[in-house]
């Protein structure tokens, strides 16, 4: 069977592709060492900052919908949050079994928490960039997230 030759485009894109995963490793690895004092991962950071970014409680569905994550791995996170007393969960009056998640006090102050340590790091990591290279790497990736989005599986054309 003939093999599919890749466009120029196409292996441009496969080289970032394999960089952005080695990046979002690299990215989770620092964030653990980051807020490791804080009782807390990048994973349980980034769900943290997903209830705060939702700005009314919401189930834990649509917590994962909003982060592009597996349902099951963002509950067993929450679940985890609970047990350390950062999220509760509240009666959902429009759905009896999805209860909604929300930020407790101590989530609050944990979340801050790792924002005030989030800030001159990333400044650091910033430096030697130039802001229009980041927002042009801003603007192709989120086109590459709205292609993924809206084409469900992926293109099985051989």
């Amino acid at each position: 069977m003939p093999q599919t030759k890749r466009t120029p485009a196409g292996d441009a894109l496969s080289d970032l592709i394999l960089d952005l995963f080695r990046l979002n490793s690299l990215l989770f690895t620092a964030g653990d060492r980051l807020v490791a004092g804080l009782g807390l991962t990048s994973a349980r950071w980034q769900i943290l900052g997903a209830i705060v970014a939702a700005e009314r409680p919401q189930p834990v569905a649509w917590l994962a919908r909003d982060l592009g994550a597996n349902r099951q791995n963002v509950q067993r996170i929450v679940n985890d949050l609970e047990r350390d007393g950062l999220v509760s969960f509240e009666t959902n009056p429009h759905h009896r079994r999805a209860q909604l998640v929300v930020l407790t006090d101590k989530g609050r102050q944990a979340f801050d928490a790792a924002m005030r340590l989030q800030s001159p790091w990333v400044n650091g990591l910033s430096e030697g960039l130039a802001v229009k290279d980041i927002e042009t790497m801003g603007r192709v990736v989120a086109a590459l997230r709205e292609k993924l989005e809206s084409s469900g599986e992926p293109d099985a054309r051989a």
